[in-house]
């Protein structure tokens, strides 16, 4: 479905992706993992024609993304949740969700799509008419999921969701993410929670100033002693699965 490379990034001149090379198949969700910096918002933002390639090429189902502004990326499906929520502060929760379905192709449904943001989300139901900004940290990410659900995704890039939630709120950030690859969304998933990524994926990437320097399965990532030391905090724990770790026994 999405196939990157030899990608280049540059900020004032300064490179920010050295030759990124992806692949991304249709119905996976991908991890793309990596320090702070490393170049994985980044990596988004190019995909989703908010800032440009000084080289390299972009394809979405076998058509080139070089010369698409960002709303004709939306028509073709590939919706992104950046970083940071950025819900409109002003626009009730209900306004919010409407400004998911504006492209044409999300147009038709709106209703039924909005009950399903609600189901999925009952908070958001019961806060329908409040402003956007007086939402709480993680209601303000169920908004920004529940507005890109509403924008019926192909590609669906996902910027840190669990950036500054508590524990119970990054377990619902986890079984939204599972019920948008449910719906058919193919999904890139950015994460400093490399744990919860990795979790999540059936394949990762991972990336070093601005260079991709591995690729493998999502579990031979978690068990590659490299991963575990560098991205998932600990090296004096065991992983008996992709999902469920607990620490060795000790000696």
């Amino acid at each position: 479905m999405l196939r990157i490379e030899n990608l280049h990034v540059e900020y004032a001149q300064i490179p920010a992706l050295r030759g990124v090379d992806m692949d991304i198949n249709t119905g996976e969700i991908v991890a793309l993992i990596g320090a702070n910096g490393a170049g994985k918002s980044t990596t988004l933002k190019a995909i989703s024609g908010l800032i440009k390639p000084s080289a390299g090429t972009i394809e979405f189902a076998g058509r080139s993304l070089a010369d698409l502004v960002p709303e004709q990326l939306v028509e073709l499906g590939i919706i992104h949740v950046p970083e940071g929520r950025r819900v409109f502060p002003r626009l009730t929760v209900e306004e919010n969700l409407k400004v998911g379905s504006y492209a044409l192709r999300a147009r038709g449904g709106e209703k039924e799509a909005r009950e399903r943001v609600y189901t999925l989300f009952p908070r958001l139901a019961e806060r329908r008419r409040q402003a956007g900004g007086s939402l709480s940290g993680g209601e303000q990410q169920m908004l920004a999921f529940g507005r890109a659900m509403m924008a019926k995704p192909v590609l669906l890039l996902l910027d840190e969701p669990s950036l500054g939630l508590a524990p119970i709120l990054v377990e619902e950030v986890a079984r939204a993410i599972d019920r948008f690859h449910d719906d058919g969304a193919t999904i890139l998933l950015v994460e400093q929670n490399a744990e919860l990524a990795l979790g999540l994926a059936s394949r990762g990437f991972v990336i070093e100033t601005g260079r991709i320097v591995l690729t493998d399965t999502a579990p031979n990532l978690l068990k590659n002693p490299n991963v575990w030391a560098s991205y998932l905090g600990r090296e004096d724990w065991e992983v008996v699965d992709e999902r469920h770790r607990a620490p060795a026994p000790s000696s």
